[in-house]
């Protein structure tokens, strides 16, 4: 083969590129992998790639996690950290710029468009279907963190309790805004996303609700190769791990529940475990009924009993309290949206505030404005749990929202849950806070007294304290991790100090008269953080799963009943949680089918479960940090998929309206090609270009006679400082008196000049062929995979290398590319 015929030679043996995107009035051909057997109610019908390999690596998981729990937890530990340190930029932007893309959808044409063919109507009612939303959404979530969050955030400690001089009212109210934010726009806006191109792909495209299905804008058929399966396992993998944090939060608090209600049921990992099985029953046998039996009227049940219990306490607290306490949250909501979307905690994560005193600031050198961990413990585990939870949410919304316009869809899933959220937040949180601040006005408070010091005899009280006098350091009646009077808090000497003050005779007490003094005082003791009648609690001593019902028992008479009716709606909860995530783990793993066979669902359900356990059984006494850590790792590579989804949902409705045109004309080899086609020539080109990208350069500048010379010699240059540089890093590491520390700094701007030479000649060649693209997407394509985009341009360099336009648009190109394989769209 001559030179030119190799030039000229197709990059597909058969000729034809992979089959591209068909849209105005098509239904696109589901391609997948699929195994089938048995007949009836016993019969599977899945992916056998997605489903063994995702069963396999969770199996994996959960083995870890009980045969080595210790490790397990170290492992999730240093992966949090890691994870907040370096990437909290990417989260934080990421979810403004998703949030950002569907209020450009909103106010669109493309608003307009029916997620499902244009005559279709809502499969369900608005009542409906906003409870299912809500349910499978953030039901098992706003029972434990709705009394807890802002409790949390007004007892500190973050960069607002800090500031000592910020009025009380304050920080009320930014305990408030914090927890409205973590649970606000971004939130949902993470769910809409993925919900609006699925039902989008499904419901008008008749494709596979899967994933996958949502790359099909960007790559087209190359969904059902490896490549789609990958992002399957990837998607099964993380909506696990964004379901299995909700289920353990729910174990945790009906546990606590019923410890409240019955001391002799005691909080323990083991009843925790059995608590998860006995749910992940139910959930099983729910799942196995489908979304239109089961889980719908679950989610009803649920709802109903949600808002008989927000109601209750609407009436039974501060009722006018309450009603102005939203009114002014909604303000203070939107008026630091901006500022808190776009807060990355940038200071407080790069080092203390030293010198602080020095410029006169009030607080002591090295301490900062605000904890290091907040943002970690927070925001960043909430958006990888959004992020986590996308999949499962998603797919669930898109399944139940068939037939309704976007517009409709985003105002509904953006607004109706939002302000029900914004109303259990406001009612329970506000009450919350109300009830900490009466507890603290009656002396309660968070000393955790040294039982084996209350236990001392007279003698030994006096040979251990050597008849210290009555002062913090000197009293052994505290305990705590920094030593013995750590956990003596201001509120708790204040108690001691109405009891001496109280001496008619003025002296001071012995230690035994205080130690006698506090064991009448049954009130003051560890467990007993509220008043006897507990008509008042103080919150902030409590368990973040105990403090939900401690603020049902202020409640009088009503308090027993409430505690009851809410652990009934969060075992009911628990279980739509699970039935609805262990279903879309299922679809997920047989290429989108909606109605899987019954086996599936069983075998997902108690996957869920084993998943739940082992995860609480890894975390232990740490299991929330656990919980944090599986949603944040979770979210951190799949924030990387959801850019992407983004980009395809534009995209695909931009082609569905005719902004774009679907037929081309596009780059004949995609970038993901090399990796998803048997062809060697591809590989050939990749592993070529990883080291000689400048002679190919040249030759694709040559043959469009854009000037070829000193571009490629400029990335050759750039490309050999890098990698120099980068090399004597290494050896630098190993060989310290070279005195070369940093210098890679130097060779990642050599890199960076050599992408943006490869980026302004795909933008060139991009621009003589007339191909759909940007900038923006030229730059990233450069940036992560350059040898791909080489690949591309030698091949569109190449006589064949254009994609073919559908007849009717072909003619008015034909005098600028060649087109090639008509017969491909004819």
């Amino acid at each position: 083969m001559s030179e030119m015929d190799h030039f000229n030679a197709p990059p597909y043996p058969e000729g034809d590129p992979p089959a591209r995107v068909t849209w105005k009035g098509a239904i696109i051909k589901d391609k997948s992998l699929w195994f089938k057997a048995g007949s009836g109610p016993i019969r599977v019908k899945l992916n056998p790639v997605v489903t063994i390999l995702s069963a396999l690596l969770i199996i994996a998981f959960i083995l870890w996690c009980i045969l080595a729990p210790d490790h397990a937890l170290t492992s999730f530990k240093s992966a949090k950290t890691w994870i907040t340190s370096t990437f909290t930029w990417l989260y934080v932007g990421s979810q403004d710029i998703w949030t950002i893309v569907i209020i450009a959808i909103y106010f669109s044409k493309y608003g307009d468009m029916k997620l499902g063919q244009d005559d279709e109507e809502p499969e369900y009612n608005d009542a409906t279907w906003f409870t299912m939303l809500y349910a499978s959404g953030v039901g098992v979530g706003l029972f434990f963190y709705g009394v807890a969050e802002p409790i949390w955030h007004y007892q500190g400690p973050n960069r607002y309790t800090k500031d000592i001089y910020m009025p009380d009212n304050e920080v009320a109210q930014w305990a408030m805004n914090l927890t409205l934010f973590h649970w606000g726009i971004h939130g949902w806006v993470v769910y809409a996303m993925v919900a609006i191109i699925l039902a989008f792909l499904t419901f008008r495209k008749g494709m596979p609700m899967t994933m996958k299905s949502c790359f099909y804008p960007l790559i087209g058929d190359r969904i059902y190769g490896w490549l789609g399966d990958v992002i399957d396992i990837f998607s099964v993998l993380t909506t696990l791990f964004g379901v299995c944090p909700s289920l353990v939060l729910g174990t945790m608090q009906i546990n606590k529940g019923l410890n409240y209600l019955n001391e002799d049921i005691a909080v323990s990992i083991t009843n925790q475990v059995i608590i998860i099985w006995c749910i992940t029953f139910i959930a099983t046998v729910s799942v196995a009924t489908g979304v239109g039996v089961g889980i719908r009227r679950l989610s009803e049940v649920c709802f109903t009993l949600g808002l008989v219990i927000m109601m209750m306490v609407l009436f039974l607290d501060d009722t006018w309290f309450i009603l102005n306490l939203f009114c002014q949250n909604v303000g203070f909501y939107f008026q630091w949206l901006i500022q808190l979307g776009f807060h990355c905690d940038a200071f407080e994560l790069s080092t203390k505030s030293f010198g602080a005193r020095d410029r006169g600031r009030m607080y002591d050198d090295g301490e900062g404005d605000g904890p290091q961990g907040w943002m970690d413990s927070w925001t960043i585990f909430y958006w990888g749990w959004w992020i986590a939870y996308s999949p499962f949410v998603g797919m669930f919304i898109a399944k139940i929202s068939r037939g309704r316009t976007i517009r409709q869809f985003i105002i509904g899933t953006m607004s109706a849950p939002m302000i029900y959220t914004f109303m259990w937040l406001t009612i329970f949180g506000g009450a919350g806070i109300r009830t900490e601040r009466l507890a603290a006005g009656q002396g309660l408070c968070c000393t955790s007294w040294n039982s084996t010091v209350l236990g001392w005899s007279n003698d030994m009280i006096l040979t251990e304290t050597n008849n210290w006098p009555i002062t913090k350091a000197g009293l052994k009646l505290c305990k705590g991790d920094e030593g013995e009077s750590a956990a003596c808090k201001d509120c708790g000497w204040k108690l001691l100090d109405t009891f001496i003050k109280s001496r008619a005779d003025g002296t001071l007490p012995t230690v035994e008269e205080i130690v006698g003094y506090i064991n009448d005082n049954d009130r003051w003791l560890g467990k007993y953080k509220s008043a006897t009648d507990k008509s008042v609690s103080r919150l902030s001593c409590m368990a973040s799963e105990e403090m939900l019902f401690a603020q049902m028992s202020t409640y009088g008479d009503m308090g027993p009943f409430l505690c009851v009716i809410s652990l009934v709606a969060i075992v009911l909860y628990f279980v739509t949680s699970s039935d609805s995530g262990s279903l879309v783990i299922d679809i997920m793993s047989a290429n989108g089918d909606q109605d899987p066979p019954i086996p599936q669902r069983i075998f997902w359900a108690l996957v869920e479960g084993a998943t739940a356990t082992a995860l609480l059984v890894a975390g232990g006494s740490d299991a929330i940090y656990a919980l944090q850590t599986a949603s944040v790792a979770a979210g951190l590579p799949y924030t990387f998929v959801l850019c992407f989804v983004c980009i395809a949902t534009w995209r695909g409705l931009a082609m569905e309206v005719g902004d774009l045109n679907p037929y081309g004309p596009d780059f004949a080899v995609s970038l993901v090609d090399p990796f998803c086609t048997l062809q060697p020539k591809l590989w050939c080109g990749v592993i070529r270009n990883l080291f000689l990208t400048p002679v190919s350069l040249y030759e694709v500048l040559r043959r469009h006679k854009l000037g070829a010379v000193g571009p490629a010699v400029m990335a050759g240059l750039c490309w050999a400082g890098w990698v120099v540089l980068i090399i004597l890093e290494i050896v630098n590491i190993n060989v310290p008196d070279m005195h070369l520390g940093g210098i890679y700094s130097l060779g990642w701007v050599f890199f960076l000049g050599f992408v943006t030479i490869i980026t302004a000649t795909r933008a060139n060649i991009r621009s003589h062929y007339g191909i759909n693209g940007n900038l923006l997407e030229d730059f990233f394509a450069a940036l992560f995979v350059y040898p791909c985009v080489m690949v591309q341009l030698e091949t569109v360099s190449e006589e064949n290398g254009i994609a073919p336009l559908m007849p009717d648009n072909r003619d008015s190109h034909l005098s600028t590319i060649n087109v090639i394989n008509n017969k491909n769209h004819d």
